[in-house]
């Protein structure tokens, strides 16, 4: 059925203006397109403004991930072999660094309410192979972290954020991405801020810092400061221009992407200050509604989207409101990726199921989110809520 009063409800809008232009012009002027200077001032802002030490920019928030576990591994800080605790719903490459790095996959169910890890399953989880728990802020709701700080400390396990979705969210007044030893950040166009592609990895450990420096770029001497403890320069600096002490790869983001992305910070308090105003209004005219179970917030969201589990009348017919919001222009998308354990790519990896995955598959089954933007959409939620 269309309904008169639809409207054109997009996952995600655009946040950029001329200002976002006129850097890629004057990148494109410079006739240095490869990470260079630009770079250099993103990762200063964005450690700045997030309270971290350090902070290097990637071409990806998947490379984000990939990057901030090869340094665990390749640092001593993991082991292959070693087991780490993931949520059962969250991006495939939540997953995939952790698998191609050699370490193996402990599921745990999530919580239907938070769509995070389910905190009172997780020491039920833990082996004695158990060195680190992958916590992930699932569509810009932060964890609990006083509790998984307790769990970390009690079982000596690493805690490791992906906060690809979270950008802004905050715990107690820190920002997410800044609790773990390593915090991932992403910058895709349909993320909070936008660099086109784009990731960050964040953290207060120089010594993981040096190892990403060099992972980043082809596991390279190049791009270490002279004063390393992980490699000594030569003098030769014809030498350390190809001198290679890791297995790295090439994550190098684009000038372009770092540009755009330092105007970008100078916007995030109002993006994520419009998003909350979104939400608020989202719960007002949501949260009664007794087929329908929406996102509980853990401290402040970001609220990368708004999520929606059907239960009681509407258990089971997804497809055919999916079908009708479809129609009605209002693009859906499943919640992250369901139970990722359902997913063909599995079979690849190494990995383990900690108890029943049975609110991972509720998910799976029954839920779908639609998108937040930076501009106010209220004419685009009373729609969907007429619709549904």
């Amino acid at each position: 059925m269309l309904y008169e009063k639809s409207v054109n409800y997009k996952l995600s809008d655009d946040t950029w203006d001329e200002k976002e232009i006129e850097a890629i012009h004057e990148v494109i002027k410079s006739n240095r397109f490869t990470m260079g200077k630009k770079t250099e001032e993103f990762e200063i802002k964005f450690a700045n403004y997030f309270g971290s030490k350090f902070a290097i920019m990637v071409n990806s928030g998947s490379s984000a991930n990939l990057l901030a576990i090869a340094s665990l591994v390749y640092s001593g800080k993991l082991q292959k072999g070693d087991e780490v605790i993931v949520p059962a719903v969250s991006w495939s490459t939540t997953y995939y660094p952790l698998f191609q790095h050699g370490l193996n996959l402990k599921f745990v169910d999530i919580d239907l309410e938070t769509l995070n890890l389910n905190l009172d399953r997780i020491e039920n989880a833990i082996s004695f192979k158990t060195k680190a728990i992958f916590a992930v802020n699932l569509l810009g709701n932060p964890n609990n972290f006083d509790r998984l700080n307790k769990i970390c400390l009690e079982y000596n396990l690493l805690l490791i954020e992906d906060n690809c979705e979270s950008l802004g969210a905050k715990y107690k007044n820190k920002y997410c991405g800044t609790f773990g030893l390593l915090g991932t950040f992403s910058t895709f166009f349909s993320h909070h801020i936008c660099t086109m592609e784009g990731g960050v990895v964040v953290t207060n450990n120089e010594e993981l810092y040096h190892y990403m420096l060099s992972i980043r770029a082809h596991g390279w001497t190049r791009n270490l400061p002279e004063n390393s403890k992980l490699h000594k320069k030569s003098v030769n600096k014809f030498y350390e221009s190809f001198n290679f002490i890791l297995p790295g790869y090439n994550l190098r983001p684009l000038e372009m992407q770092a540009a755009i992305g330092i105007i970008q910070i100078d916007k995030i308090n109002k993006i994520i200050g419009t998003r909350r105003k979104n939400a608020e209004y989202f719960q007002k005219i949501f949260e009664n509604k007794e087929n329908i179970i929406i996102q509980k917030e853990i401290g402040i969201s970001s609220w990368f989207g708004f999520s929606m589990l059907l239960k009681n009348e509407l258990e089971g017919k997804r497809e055919k409101i999916i079908n009708n919001l479809i129609s009605n222009d209002i693009e859906v998308r499943p919640i992250v990726a369901g139970n990722f354990t359902r997913n063909e790519a599995i079979k690849f990896m190494d990995y383990k199921i900690s108890g029943k995955l049975e609110n991972a598959d509720y998910i799976h089954e029954n839920g779908f989110f639609v998108g937040n933007h930076s501009r106010l959409i209220k004419n685009e939620l009373n729609s969907l809520c007429e619709i549904l």
